[in-house]
């Protein structure tokens, strides 16, 4: 037999094998290499509350909804890079019915593994010093990130203290990392 099939049915090098294929199959699942290839664009327009225009006596019908109003910004916040290259603007709009918004305008960053959106009570940092600090206070997750471009709407839960949660941050859940972050600014 020769020393290469001898080896090669060795049960070290099987084993040393399957390792190698089981680490593999891990780093792919939790690194997910190929995000740095792909991206995600959402265009999602600026959200409008519908309002009913209430009507006195009997009517004829269904009442028609009024003209929806344009949003009221009463936040603003531009994107700083953190662990990856990351642009764009927040706003938090406020719709005639009252309901708040969360709108990231002009995003664009990687994209990456369990990328959430989340408001924080913490300051927002440059450079490696702001990479972590999203996690370590108080922080509310707004749901999944819908696309790593574009504009997209994330409602904001009722009661929610802007002078409490003064940050955003793009946060990668999977390694506790912050892609980019904004500082809220009362508009």
């Amino acid at each position: 037999m020769s020393r290469v099939r001898r080896l090669s049915s060795s049960p070290v090098v099987i084993g040393a094998l399957a390792v190698a294929l089981v680490a593999l199959g891990f780093g792919l699942y939790w690194f997910q290499p190929w995000k740095l290839w792909t991206n995600a664009t959402v265009s999602e327009s600026v959200p409008r509350a519908v309002t009913v225009t209430p009507t006195t006596g009997p009517t004829d019908g269904p009442t028609a909804p009024a003209e929806p109003a344009a949003p009221r910004t009463v936040a603003t916040g531009s994107l700083i890079s953190h662990e990856h290259s990351t642009s764009g603007t927040v706003r938090v709009l406020e719709l005639d019915d009252g309901s708040r918004v969360l709108r990231l305008e002009g995003l664009d960053t990687s994209d990456g593994p369990d990328l959430k959106v989340w408001l924080s009570d913490a300051p927002v940092r440059e450079g490696k010093a702001g990479w972590h600090v999203f996690d370590d206070g108080a922080y509310i997750s707004l749901g999944d990130l819908k696309g790593n471009k574009g504009d997209q709407n994330y409602r904001l839960p009722a009661g929610i203290d802007l002078n409490t949660y003064r940050s955003v941050s793009i946060w990668c859940d999977r390694f506790d990392v912050s892609f980019g972050a904004a500082a809220l600014k009362e508009a």
